[in-house]
């Protein structure tokens, strides 16, 4: 069986996959990201293909494919802007293909590799009409329509998370607009409405009784403890991801939606927080006739979606 290296270049870590054609991952290679330079992040995504080609027999290297955050140029490879990185139009392709001559390297956005992954061999199997999104620190995702992933014009189709769905009263997003999507239902946004509530719970230790491990992972836990303060940021929270997911059923009308990314680990509490909502806000095509489910991959989403890249020689 022929091998691909899949790898997921993210915030604060890069992880290569050796990948199969049936979509199972062999080994897996990663390194923390502690300086998101240019020549410190391609010097660990070398390191990590490395290690992941010492893995695979001659001969049996179908290719590299990576997936980066921001907006990637598909015939070259290059970052246009990725703003989780600071970079803007660096030749991320060409600098990796300096380093593995004659193997085949494609890149493009992580969330459209995930999206891929996770129809191709996820929950999406099978289906024609099809979105992912990553909720993580950020919002990303991807569109499957008539079995074809979509692309765009300039590779951003998917870009769910730059939606202004609070545009007068919401968090500022980091793209500098009011109220995107990812400002509000992302596990910053958890966070952010955690504090916005904070005033109306004056005797609420949930932001102070473990800083060192405060983050969206801890606000959940206390909603699903019954928490008084937790309870009412996520509500709050599931409110908008309600929100933005019915915009997305009116815009796309997929057969299902996957929520992946790390927020998605509070499964059948966050469902069944945002199904009923979204049916209530959902008006041009039979409520309940879009799936809202939890995607399959989890984190590795990414590293089959890049390396399935590999496989078809790119990205369409």
């Amino acid at each position: 069986m022929r091998k691909a290296i899949g790898v997921d270049l993210g915030g604060s870590h890069v992880t290569a996959g050796v990948v199969g054609e049936d979509g199972k991952i062999t080994s897996q290679h990663e390194r923390d990201i502690e300086d998101r330079s240019v020549a410190t992040v391609v010097s660990l995504i070398e390191v990590v293909v490395r290690e992941a080609l010492g893995k695979i027999k001659n001969g049996d290297l179908a290719g590299i494919g990576l997936g980066s955050p921001g907006n990637v140029d598909l015939a070259d490879g290059s970052v246009r802007y990725s703003p989780n990185f600071g970079w803007e139009n660096v030749p991320l392709g060409a600098l990796l293909r300096e380093r593995f001559g004659t193997v085949p390297v494609h890149v493009a956005n992580d969330a459209r590799c995930a999206t891929l992954g996770e129809h191709a061999f996820g929950v999406g199997r099978g289906t024609a009409d099809f979105v992912l999104l990553t909720l993580g620190t950020g919002i990303g995702g991807g569109i499957v329509s008539g079995g074809k992933l979509l692309i765009g014009n300039k590779a951003g189709a998917g870009e769910f998370g730059h939606q202004q769905i609070r545009p007068t009263d919401g968090f500022i997003c980091g793209c500098g607009k009011i109220g995107c999507f990812e400002a509000q239902a992302s596990g910053t946004g958890l966070i952010r409405h955690a504090f916005a509530v904070a005033p109306s719970f004056p005797r609420s230790t949930l932001l102070t009784k473990n800083p060192e491990k405060f983050g969206s992972k801890l606000i959940r836990k206390a909603a699903q403890a019954g928490d008084g303060h937790g309870l009412a940021a996520w509500k709050n929270f599931t409110a908008d991801l309600a929100l933005g997911l019915a915009n997305v059923i009116a815009c796309v009308n997929p057969e299902t939606i996957a929520l992946g990314g790390g927020v998605s680990s509070a499964g059948d509490f966050m469902l069944a927080a945002v199904r009923s909502r979204v049916d209530e806000l959902t008006t041009m095509v039979p409520k309940g006739t879009t799936k809202i489910v939890i995607a399959e991959l989890g984190n590795d989403a990414g590293q089959v979606g890049a390396a399935t890249m590999a496989f078809r020689g790119g990205l369409a």
